[in-house]
């Protein structure tokens, strides 16, 4: 499972500048304090595996209001400005979750994915998230066979959709082809269309529970070896992820809370809808919990979209009755990023 997340500045990708640790990183997945893995991936794909386990893939973080301590910052103009002022309105935002059906047909389900975008976009969603491998089934088996290149089919719809409804779209992932080897990748695109993160998970999901589940991603699956990052504070990270019936019951609302408590943000996960049919059989129960460890949204095992009106102003007063952030302690510990 990866991360995204959300904040209030702009979304780039390039390697960061050294810098202490961060409460949360990344969606979505950052290094900080209390959970390693969640600015693994960037501060769009935050965390990966480290403390949601199941099938993970990448995550994401969205606009927000708190920035870092003051740091120079270059100077920006144009289209980059103008997503800096519209990340800037969105203090409030509804988000929606669509935990899709996902089939043998690969068009059917880029059709459907499409179709709920609209309908949650139709409904006041400026944030929309689909689960992981929402166009394959999820299966080393079936990788090879539907795995693409980025730009490809999936990418250049979800593209379209973005922009023709105007939204920030959070792309689950897809089996990606890329030089002979297969990666499990996640997309972001802005209300332009334009592609602003992809993610190739890092940490790949393998699992052997005697008598329930035996899986592993890495028998036909390439780590990805690079951070997507962007620069700002996240305050929502979105976990694409496909937990199944031996971790899904265990871990997925346990590990939510958890992160949501620890970094004092909104956390919210999307599932595939169950198929008992399926060679491996996902959870469900797309999540949104708020920085209180309070579960606000949750959906059933069936096809839905869950939607949630996220409030940035209720996180920030969480942050000042609660000042964890302002008590971490940059002399005893850091964060190095190897690479």
């Amino acid at each position: 499972m990866c991360c995204f997340c959300c904040h209030g500045h702009r979304w780039e990708r390039r390697r960061p500048t050294p810098q202490p640790p961060q409460p949360l990183f990344s969606g979505g997945l950052s290094l900080p304090a209390p959970l390693p893995p969640f600015r693994s991936v960037p501060c769009l794909f935050a965390r990966e595996r480290s403390a949601l386990s199941g099938s993970h893939t990448p995550g994401l973080q969205f606009p927000a209001a708190h920035a870092r301590p003051a740091r120079t910052r270059p100077a920006v103009s144009g289209r980059c400005a103008e997503m800096q002022a519209a990340r800037g309105a969105m203090a409030n935002f509804r988000l929606a979750l669509i935990q899709l059906h996902v089939s043998a047909v690969k068009s059917d389900n880029l059709q459907r994915a499409c179709g709920l975008i609209r309908e949650a976009s139709a409904k006041g969603a400026k944030v929309v998230a689909l689960p992981e491998c929402f166009n394959s089934p999820y299966g080393t088996q079936y990788f090879k066979e539907y795995a693409e290149k980025i730009p490809g089919e999936s990418t250049q719809k979800l593209s379209a959709v973005a922009k023709e409804c105007s939204i920030y779209l959070v792309g689950g992932s897809i089996p990606e082809e890329d030089g002979g080897k297969l990666y499990n990748t996640c997309t972001v695109f802005g209300p332009d269309g334009a592609i602003l993160a992809k993610h190739r998970k890092i940490h790949l999901f393998d699992i052997n529970v005697p008598g329930k589940i035996q899986f592993k991603e890495s028998e036909t699956l390439s780590p990805g070896d690079s951070f997507s990052m962007f620069d700002t504070r996240c305050q929502l990270l979105i976990y694409p992820g496909a937990f199944n019936m031996t971790t899904g019951p265990a871990h997925w609302e346990l590990l939510q809370r958890g992160r949501a408590v620890d970094n004092q943000v909104y956390v919210a996960t999307v599932s595939p809808a169950r198929d008992e049919k399926a060679s491996y059989v996902a959870w469900g129960h797309s999540t949104v919990v708020n920085p209180w460890g309070e579960v606000i949204a949750k959906a059933g095992a069936e096809e839905t979209v869950i939607y949630t009106d996220i409030d940035l102003k209720k996180l920030a007063e969480i942050r000042q009755q609660i000042p964890i952030l302002s008590q971490k302690r940059y002399d005893l510990y850091g964060i190095e990023m190897k690479k």
